[in-house]
């Protein structure tokens, strides 16, 4: 089992930045998928950014050229690097932990294990 906590949400004006992270612990040396997938009220899921074991990364249109996927092995760590934020980010975002690859980014319904979420607001 994997257990994951995201932080790092709260309220921001457009144009702005924030830092998500996603602590995981458990059994997570056979995870091989990490990811952020986004979520407002009443719309479906959307996936942000993913990243694979081998580093690999990859970007939802919507997000390509403003936020970056990162992760820190050594802490078990994934983040994601928010910039220039649009009223149009606000939404409740959860991370993802596979035991498969990604292959870009993954289904709605990929991973294996999910977080909490964390919410975003930005403002005009």
């Amino acid at each position: 089992q994997v257990h994951l906590v995201e932080s790092g949400g709260g309220s921001v004006q457009a144009g702005g930045s924030l830092r998500l992270s996603c602590a995981a612990s458990g059994y997570t040396y056979n995870i091989k998928c990490m990811g952020w997938f986004r979520q407002t009220p009443g719309k479906e899921r959307e996936g942000v950014a993913s990243i694979d074991r081998d580093v690999s990364t990859s970007y939802g249109d919507s997000v390509k050229g403003r936020f970056t996927i990162s992760k820190d092995n050594a802490k078990n760590t994934l983040y994601l690097q928010m910039n220039n934020l649009k009223p149009t980010d606000t939404a409740m975002y959860y991370c993802g932990a596979d035991r498969g690859y990604c292959y870009g980014i993954p289904p709605l319904d990929k991973y294996d294990y999910e977080g909490q979420g964390t919410q975003v607001t930005v403002s005009s």
